[in-house]
């Protein structure tokens, strides 16, 4: 498969100099965070549901808006896909216990 997250980061954020007219991206940018935020919670929810049910093919479709939305989130906030990969990174370079163990030591 030769598309990959970073295809669709790429997309969405080529969709920035697109028009509102012909670009859902676009409409989602022009509204801002409350609407983007809106919209990755309510995927957010619809993938939880989804796995809950069972329902394999409802739970790929909506795992894919999510990623979709999350993606929109990061590059209205102008964080690349790469500055999240690089933080899972130094994550997996111990054990999750560790680090989930370390945030709670800083908060």
């Amino acid at each position: 498969m030769s598309f990959t997250l970073d295809s669709l980061a790429a997309l969405i954020k080529s969709r920035r100099n697109d028009s509102a007219s012909t670009s859902y991206t676009k409409t989602l940018l022009d509204a801002g965070m409350p609407r983007i935020a809106k919209k990755f919670g309510e995927e957010a929810v619809e993938t939880v549901i989804a796995a809950m049910e069972g329902d394999r093919s409802a739970l790929v479709n909506e795992a894919a808006d999510t990623f979709y939305h999350l993606l929109v989130m990061l590059e209205a906030r102008d964080i690349s896909l790469d500055d999240v990969l690089r933080e899972l990174e130094r994550r997996t370079k111990q054990s999750g216990l560790a680090e989930k163990a370390a945030r709670g030591a800083k908060e």
